[in-house]
């Protein structure tokens, strides 16, 4: 695997920070350490499904009219959707593929295990109200395209 470039896919958990311009990936099977950020990664995808972050978080701003903390549609006919965990602007910001989330559990304020479709469980520094927030607004955008596509 290429250590520079990542694009997300249907295999996507999860893609955390990991120190300094380089993030770790969690899908099916697999780790994986990636020399770029997080942020790099969404818009080298985006990019690679046709579409700029930028044009990706208008379009998802309008269908929602939430102003921060976007669910991103990286690729819309497999309905690989992704949320943030904090601005995704923050060196902290993970994301997380909404449409592997199975399940989520608070373990303290600050501190939310996230329980994947394939039975993988990742911990990240964030509420579980936030978590909470994330996987209903994902949930929306989902529907409201789908409902849009069905039309």
């Amino acid at each position: 695997m290429n250590k520079n470039f990542y694009e997300l896919n249907k295999g996507t958990l999860a893609i955390l920070p990991n120190g300094d311009e380089s993030s770790l990936i969690y899908e099916d099977e697999s780790r994986y350490i990636i020399d770029n950020s997080p942020m790099h990664i969404m818009e080298e995808s985006c990019k690679y499904f046709g579409s700029s972050y930028e044009g990706r978080k208008d379009g998802a701003k309008n269908i929602l009219g939430a102003e921060y903390k976007i669910p991103i549609i990286i690729e819309d006919s497999n309905n690989i959707i992704v949320f943030p965990t904090t601005s995704p602007r923050s060196d902290d910001c993970a994301w997380i593929s909404f449409g592997r989330v199975e399940t989520f559990y608070k373990i303290d304020d600050n501190n939310t295990k996230i329980v994947f479709d394939n039975g993988k469980e990742i911990i990240v520094p964030c509420s579980f109200r936030s978590i909470e927030n994330q996987v209903s607004r994902s949930a929306r955008l989902k529907f409201i395209l789908t409902k849009r596509k069905n039309s």
